[in-house]
């Protein structure tokens, strides 16, 4: 197959790839903040409000992130 001109493949964002996931809709699904560490030191306030596990990324970044993950990891 010479002279055949193949596209390269796009390469994922790796941060982008372990932060952020899409939906079947493409909705772009994130998970939320402060819920990892220290959690003796906040408030039972503070950690019920982290408590979604999946939350929806802003609109304004959607199409910034899709470009990160180009095959939807």
């Amino acid at each position: 197959m010479k002279g055949v001109m193949i596209m390269p493949k796009l390469k994922t964002n790796k941060a982008a790839k372990k932060r952020y996931s899409l939906t079947a809709t493409g909705k772009v699904k994130r998970t939320k903040s402060n819920r990892r560490h220290l959690l003796a030191n906040k408030t039972r306030r503070q950690k019920k409000s982290g408590k979604v596990q999946n939350a929806y990324a802003d609109k304004t970044c959607q199409n910034t992130i899709k470009k990160l993950l180009p095959y939807g990891n």
